[in-house]
């Protein structure tokens, strides 16, 4: 597979997460720390998944572990601060990048029985490719955290 969409993506995420002093989100939604540790559960998830077709192992993929407020919590609690949540991204996303970039073509379109939710609704459940998967991390959910990220900027009175 080619990474380079992905790892784009993640270069923008994680210049958005070093941003300082990152706010709270206005409509209640996860601060910069919650989205972080999100990101780490579901890059280990899809590792997981894509290390196990290669296994030869037919895994599923549910991103709900990765929504589970107990979970992000105790991925937070595991981390000395942001920079050191922010690291953990980093070489997770480079690990991540590096199995996908080893996919052969077979491996790549295995259909994984997949469980996708947001906000509380089902946005996916279907078999989708592991290509799918890792290329969806790269079109639309790193770069929609990275808009979160983002959102999340404190203005200054008098600054735009």
């Amino acid at each position: 597979m080619d990474t380079a969409a992905l790892r784009s993506a993640y270069d923008r995420l994680l210049d958005a997460a070093a941003i300082p002093d990152l706010g709270d989100a206005d409509d209640g939604g996860w601060n910069a720390d919650q989205i972080l540790a999100h990101l780490l559960s579901v890059d280990a998830s899809t590792a997981g998944v894509a290390l196990g077709v290669v296994a030869g192992a037919r895994p599923t993929f549910d991103n709900r572990i990765s929504l589970d407020a107990w979970n992000l919590d105790r991925i937070i609690a595991e981390h000395s601060g942001r920079a050191d949540l922010l690291d953990h991204v980093r070489s997770q996303a480079a690990v991540l990048c590096d199995i996908a970039d080893r996919l052969n073509e077979q491996d790549a379109s295995v259909l994984v029985p997949s469980l996708l939710l947001s906000n509380g609704a089902v946005v996916l459940d279907r078999p989708v490719p592991v290509a799918g998967l890792i290329d969806g991390l790269a079109e639309s959910h790193v770069p929609g955290h990275t808009q979160q990220l983002l959102g999340l900027r404190r203005t200054v009175p008098g600054h735009a």
